[in-house]
């Protein structure tokens, strides 16, 4: 006759709760992703928006970079806003205006976000005081969960070649143009967390989700390594946000090659999820 003992049957109920515990502390996060999807626009088939979606689906706000400036950028955030919207929740989104940037340079940035999670606060916004600076000047969109509200500030920097670090040297007046405002600065800044740029924001509380964490992907995979630098990244400041875990989501694995992945982006999503 089959049984199980007490002492087993204890076990089985601590690994219940323990799983049941886990998943209501998951509840409690808020799960951000930023991806630059490299020319997001009409370029984009049907079936590279249903990988993209099926990518995203679980994280609770989404924050794109790369939308192109001209036709199809917006309508390919709606297009992928609608498929997931037909995978179990409900999402809204924002697509920015085109940045003041030369015309090769400008684009589009958006957000997407489940609204059973997160609520919109007030109006989005690209960056002004700054924007003539900034070639792509920062997006923002602020969200409420419970008693948390931050700001999201969605940036894609100019191009390594170009010194990024001429125009994020104007981060570090952010906090103060903005004070009543919790930001999350994230996106592509086509530089590592350790160059000194970042150093004025290091020493106002702001920290990166990542170290030595590459998210751009190589041409080719090299003695089987297919990143390539440290680009992508989220800054926060640690007294308001408790970062609880953070990292990549390695898409290019679901492809035969590199190239094949680069068709859907040339950089990997990042993520955090937090208090």
């Amino acid at each position: 006759m089959n049984f199980i003992s007490k002492t087993s049957r204890r076990n089985l109920l601590l690994l219940f709760l323990l799983a049941i515990s886990s998943d209501v502390f998951a509840q409690t996060l808020i799960s951000l992703c930023s991806w630059n999807l490299k020319n997001f626009g009409k370029s984009k088939s049907d079936t590279e928006l249903e990988f993209i979606a099926n990518t995203i689906k679980n994280f609770d706000i989404i924050a794109i970079q790369e939308v192109v400036a001209g036709e199809g950028g917006a309508q390919a955030v709606a297009k992928l806003n609608d498929l997931l919207n037909r995978k179990g929740a409900k999402w809204a989104y924002k697509v920015s205006d085109v940045t003041s940037g030369t015309s090769y340079k400008s684009e589009r940035y958006a957000f997407i976000w489940k609204t059973s999670r997160v609520e919109q606060i007030g109006e989005t916004w690209l960056e002004k005081k700054y924007g003539l600076l900034i070639d792509r000047e920062p997006f923002y969109c602020s969200f409420r969960y419970t008693d948390k509200v931050f700001t999201v500030v969605n940036f894609h920097a100019i191009t390594k070649k170009m010194q990024p670090e001429t125009e994020i040297k104007y981060f570090k007046f952010l906090p103060d143009l903005y004070p009543g405002h919790n930001l999350i600065f994230c996106g592509d800044f086509n530089l590592p967390q350790s160059h000194t740029v970042f150093t004025p924001l290091r020493k106002r509380g702001y920290v990166p989700a990542f170290v030595k964490q590459k998210t751009s992907l190589k041409q080719k995979t090299i003695n089987g390594e297919s990143l390539a630098s440290e680009y992508d990244n989220f800054y926060f400041q640690s007294s308001k946000i408790n970062q609880v875990n953070s990292g990549i989501i390695p898409f290019h694995l679901s492809f035969p090659d590199l190239k094949s992945a680069r068709l859907i982006s040339d950089h990997v999503p990042i993520y955090m999820s937090f208090l």
